[in-house]
């Protein structure tokens, strides 16, 4: 099952062999990692340390996020160099359906042809017939669509198992318990490893890039929901774990540290929010402005990688998720 590490392809220029040689020996945050579970930099929109999957070693191997489907080739060959034989993946976990997190599993589960998908109950359908999934997406992102995320192709019912909460994989030496953990979106789990004490948050504690060290909220629409949010990092903080990995990006510690901080960050862009719509009517516009007022500062804008977030996390997109969160409480509130 686990055999030596594939060979890479010889780079044809000794431009290319620099960028190999760069990104095999550069230091990573996911040397990080713990043994047994190896991390993968999917290169998302040709930049490194922005998105990330991890394929967890066991008889019965798991790969945690696929990548958008862009990348689904990258991270097919970080799968064949850490030695694994393509049948016998036998499990892909995806934390939610966006498609930096889920794009690539159509394309992956046709090269790993024993694999079966995880998802939350909510996302399964939409990974069996994704034309809402991709609309939507298409209006989020824009031009990137195209440029940095690409599609999704659809995965046969009988490939994918919805898991409920507290569900237990059996990776054969190994275990992972599913959370579901709704708030970024109310399709999103987390995937805990007991053993080794390692919490897979996907986007429900937010984004820490390495190039800036800055934790941001993840607040994206069309379903964010604050009280969820807060929900479940009280539930991963009851896990305790040891190890708190981000699919943006990597292990961030300290654990408990860091989630107070996540809930911290949270409350203020939510109330952030919510007085800008207080002082201003519901504008995106005004919202975003409030948010880039407060926090670039706090955060330290010359430090930021604006390049990287704004490929994922941008101020434009956790605005427009607040705002929609903000209408809907409203909304409620009248129809109560």
């Amino acid at each position: 099952m686990w055999g030596e590490p594939a060979p890479s392809t010889a780079p044809k220029s000794a431009c290319a062999m620099a960028g190999v040689i760069a990104r095999r020996f550069a230091v990573s945050v996911l040397d990080a990692l713990p043994e047994g579970i190896t991390g993968i930099d999917t290169y998302m929109g040709g930049a490194s340390e922005i998105t990330a999957g991890f394929l967890l070693a066991g008889d019965r191997p798991a790969l945690i996020e696929t990548g958008p489907a862009k990348v689904a080739g990258a991270v097919a060959a970080g799968i064949a160099d850490a030695g694994l034989d393509p049948a016998d993946l036998a499990w892909i976990v995806v934390t939610h359906i966006h498609l930096d997190h889920a794009g690539g599993v159509g394309d992956l589960v046709r090269t790993f042809p024993n694999a079966t998908v995880v998802v939350h109950p909510a996302g399964a359908r939409h990974l069996v017939d994704p034309a809402r999934l991709l609309a939507s997406s298409a209006r989020v992102y824009g031009p990137l669509m195209d440029t940095v995320y690409g599609g999704l192709t659809p995965v046969e019912a009988a490939r994918i198992r919805a898991a409920e909460d507290g569900e237990v994989l059996d990776l054969g030496g190994r275990r992972l318990e599913l959370l579901h953990a709704p708030g970024h979106a109310k399709h999103h789990l987390a995937v805990f490893e007991p053993d080794l004490g390692a919490l897979f948050a996907g986007d429900g504690v937010g984004v820490l890039l390495p190039s800036t060290g800055v934790l941001r909220p993840a607040t994206p629409p069309p379903d964010f929901d604050r009280d969820l949010a807060v929900a479940s990092l009280h539930r991963f903080a009851e896990r305790n774990p040891a190890h708190l990995v981000l699919t943006h990006f990597g292990p961030i510690t300290p654990p408990a540290d860091r989630l107070a901080e996540a809930e911290d960050k949270l409350l203020r862009w939510c109330e952030t929010a919510e007085r800008a719509a207080q002082e201003h009517g519901l504008e995106l516009d005004h919202i975003e402005a409030a948010l880039r007022e407060r926090f670039e500062r706090e955060e330290g804008h010359r430090a930021l990688d604006p390049e990287r977030f704004e490929l994922l996390n941008s101020y434009e997109s956790n605005a427009a998720g607040l705002l929609r969160w903000i209408q809907q409480r409203q909304a409620a509130a009248t129809d109560g």
